[in-house]
């Protein structure tokens, strides 16, 4: 797993503390402790549904389990470097901020950021998302594994059977598993793509293009 406190990514070694059994769930305590900063990593689980009748103490008596993060409150994502505008970091930290306590909200922020992104930067013509996301596949702008990575979020997200997300983008709906978490990928390729990767080689260049002005040559255009 990666340390959301310093982003170290290292072998989860994890230990679980009974909390007990209230009328629906059982609560257990999860600690892992990173081992590059030291800190403790604090997360809640609950065990729910499908009680199958056995001692409620026993933890495989419950089918599904939830976990989320308590301590720190935040995203163990990297952060996004200054090259990406603030009018797209904004929903895009809120989102992976409200990805734990809500899928749901934050890939309603992921939508809302993705629409904004293909409309300013990839300059789609204002439609759907579905359509949207469709032009920029069409226009040959993308490699071909962030195309198919793109595309895959109206299949993961189900857009033909929830044509709120396409119609209305903004909408707090049902999601599809791993929904969210695809959305932010997706979105984090395409900074680096429209943004992250454009300034890291222009970079490169100004450096390339000040040595050969030293060495009175002629610059790269």
């Amino acid at each position: 797993m990666r340390c959301p406190h310093c982003l170290t990514s290292f072998h989860d070694d994890l230990t679980k503390t009974a909390l007990g059994v209230d009328s629906t769930s059982h609560w257990v305590l999860n600690r892992r402790t990173c081992p590059e900063c030291g800190k403790f990593i604090l997360s809640l689980s609950e065990r729910y549904d499908r009680y199958d009748g056995t001692s409620p103490g026993n933890e495989n008596s419950y089918r599904k389990t939830r976990e989320r993060l308590c301590y720190p409150k935040g995203t163990n994502r990297t952060s996004l470097g200054p090259e990406v505008p603030p009018q797209f970091t904004s929903d895009y930290y809120e989102a992976c901020m409200t990805l734990s306590d809500s899928p749901k909200a934050s890939a309603a922020l992921s939508r809302r950021c993705l629409q904004n992104l293909l409309r300013e930067k990839a300059g789609v013509k204002h439609g759907n998302l579905a359509d949207e996301i469709q032009q920029l596949i069409d226009s040959g702008k993308l490699p071909p594994d962030l195309a198919d990575s793109l595309d895959a979020i109206r299949h993961i997200g189900n857009f033909a059977a929830h044509p709120e997300k396409s119609k209305s983008s903004r909408e707090i709906i049902e999601v599809e598993p791993g929904e969210a978490d695809w959305s932010l990928e997706v979105l984090e390729e395409l900074f680096s793509f429209f943004f992250t990767r454009p300034a890291r080689i222009q970079k490169r260049r100004d450096a390339l293009n000040k040595k050969l002005d030293e060495a009175g040559k002629r610059q790269m255009k």
